[in-house]
């Protein structure tokens, strides 16, 4: 089972970090991706925000507390999470949430800086499903025909197909 989210998008807020009684990190950010769709009869384009939150944990909760900020545009990988409990007022809650496996600083657009990249998250383990590096391949280098080293072509007529041969 496969259970990935990638998202790109801007922070709409500053991380809220804390710490648990146990000394592990943790951060939750707001995070507004946008679509844009184009109406070819109106000819107007219409935008269509979503907002996510994403938990960070233990070393990204650090990367989050130090680089994320307001309006930080971010790519987050991770996991969908439901949560659902019921509050003092007797109501039922729901929360869907993102779990980060791993994050990059992506920068902001008109920053006056070049965006710089930076991949933070945990480094898988080398199994049959992780990316390998591509290869690289350079094709092999053939001398070019000339016309005396071509064999002249021999005429030979092809042999007839019986229809009890084909398999259908």
């Amino acid at each position: 089972m496969i259970n990935k989210v990638i998202l790109v998008g801007n922070v709409g807020a500053d991380p809220e970090v804390r710490s648990l009684e146990s000394g592990v990190k943790t951060a939750r950010v707001r995070l507004a991706t946008t679509e844009r769709f184009f109406n070819r009869q109106t000819n107007e384009t219409s935008e269509q925000t979503e907002w996510h939150t994403i938990i960070f944990w233990r070393g990204l909760a650090d990367v989050v507390d130090k680089y994320v900020r307001k309006g930080s545009q971010i790519y987050v990988e991770g996991s969908i999470h439901y949560r659902d409990w019921q509050g003092n007022d007797g109501q039922r809650h729901f929360v869907t949430e993102i779990t980060a496996e791993e994050l990059k600083l992506l920068g902001r657009r008109g920053d006056g800086q070049q965006s710089q990249t930076q991949q933070y998250g945990q480094q898988p383990q080398q199994s049959q499903y992780a990316r390998q590096p591509e290869p690289q391949y350079t094709a092999p280098q053939y001398p070019q025909p000339t016309p005396q080293s071509i064999p002249a072509q021999q005429s030979v007529a092809p042999a007839p197909v019986e229809d009890d041969d084909l398999p259908f």
